[in-house]
């Protein structure tokens, strides 16, 4: 029997071979999606002064129960310029400085306003509805760790803290290439026996999302010399990934001519469902993958493994794909000798996620699978999966 490795081998070959790409300064506003070089420290005590979590009076505690004298405002940006007195009060708006003198806030809907004081009918804890300086963070703590990917909260939490730029590995430039004399751009006419190419935009979109500056090449047709001169100019990026060319057919020339080219390959072919005929290797610090040319089979090997790579290179401590536990809602024929990835639709069941196998199975039909949001594993010996059983699954389009 054939001896392949396994999905997970081949990812562990991969991610051996992806070397973090130098770091760059970055500021926080172009940051989205980067992934930090090093630890990012809080640059300021935040909360920077003691503020008030809401809007009311600012009061000392001792006071109430009791009548007290308006002494004036502290409004968000313009803080009370005195000390508050015994019996007195300071109008007050969330956010702004709590006034020396006082340490506590009577929020507005537990107070009775005349004129000029206000009636506070119950007794307060010190420190009630006062946000402590630092309470958020300290100046000179971590605020955000190395190989983390910054989301939205991430930023936002670096510009509270008085971060201004981070220091992120460099985006992974890719090169898409796609193979086949029978290739068309979408909008042209077909000719007998073509299709169209749409493996690279496929690749493109899911390859940007984990952070990679994508160039696509154009298509090539199945010749020697036109396969190398496209080849060389996408070894110079750090990331060659082409689609077809890599099976066993008298026109499947890419592996070869990479040989020719210096690429040292690590391995061909892994026991997975659909994606079976992958080639990968390197040139250098150059990383190549050489994708099947069937849209879906493409599709799982970029989730899989280049994915993986790209955020290695970028230096995240979670490169790995996150699999995820659910229900298959429909029963699933799974292979002996292969790990399996079923093509479903995902949906909020009563306890569990749901994953809903789609129609069409079938390694080549993109369009039917173009609705899918989830890869369901189906693990290697075993022949089916009955509804309703636990699953793990994969989120597409994951960053």
């Amino acid at each position: 029997m054939e001896s392949l490795l396994t999905f997970e081998e081949a990812q562990a070959r991969i991610l051996a071979a992806a070397h973090v790409l130098p770091a760059e300064q970055t500021p926080i506003g172009a940051a989205a999606g980067r992934v930090l070089a090093e630890d990012v420290r809080a640059v300021v005590d935040l909360p920077p002064f003691p503020s008030s979590a809401m809007d009311g009076y600012a009061v000392r505690a001792a006071d109430l129960p009791g009548n007290l004298r308006i002494a004036g405002e502290s409004a968000a940006g313009t803080p009370f310029a005195g000390t508050l007195g015994p019996g007195e009060a300071v109008a007050i708006s969330t956010g702004a400085v709590v006034p020396d003198g006082a340490d506590a806030v009577a929020a507005v809907e537990i107070v009775v306003k005349t004129a000029n004081a206000i009636e506070v009918d119950r007794a307060l804890d010190v420190g009630a509805s006062v946000r402590r300086p630092g309470g958020d963070v300290r100046a000179g703590d971590v605020v955000a760790i190395a190989g983390s990917r910054l989301g939205a909260a991430g930023i936002a939490g670096l510009a509270a803290a008085g971060i201004p730029s981070v220091s992120c590995a460099r985006r992974p430039r890719v090169t898409v290439i796609a193979t086949g004399s029978e290739l068309v751009r979408p909008g042209e006419p077909l000719a007998p026996g073509q299709i169209y190419e749409a493996n690279t935009v496929m690749l493109a979109a899911a390859l940007g999302v984990v952070g990679a500056e994508v160039e696509i090449a154009p298509s090539v047709a199945d010749d020697e010399g036109s396969l190398r001169a496209a080849l060389e100019r996408g070894l110079e990026a750090d990331v060659l990934v082409t689609s077809g060319g890599v099976s066993v057919g008298e026109h499947d020339l890419v592996r070869e001519v990479e040989r020719e080219l210096g690429v040292k390959e690590s391995f061909w072919r892994v026991a997975i469902k659909p994606g079976k005929p992958l080639a990968f290797g390197t040139r250098g610090k150059t990383i190549v993958f050489g994708l099947p040319g069937n849209p879906v089979s493409a599709l799982v090997g970029a989730e899989l493994f280049v994915k993986p790579a790209l955020r290695a290179l970028q230096g995240a401590t979670e490169a790995l794909p996150r699999f995820e536990p659910g229900r298959v809602g429909a029963d699933v024929h799974g292979n002996v000798e292969r790990d399996e990835f079923i093509r479903a639709r995902a949906r909020i069941g009563a306890d569990a996620t749901v994953l809903d196998p789609l129609r069409g199975q079938e390694s080549h039909m993109i369009a039917t699978a173009s609705t899918a949001d989830a890869l369901v594993h189906v693990p290697r010996g075993n022949a089916a999966i009955t509804a309703g059983s636990v699953v793990s699954w994969l989120r597409l389009n994951a960053p």
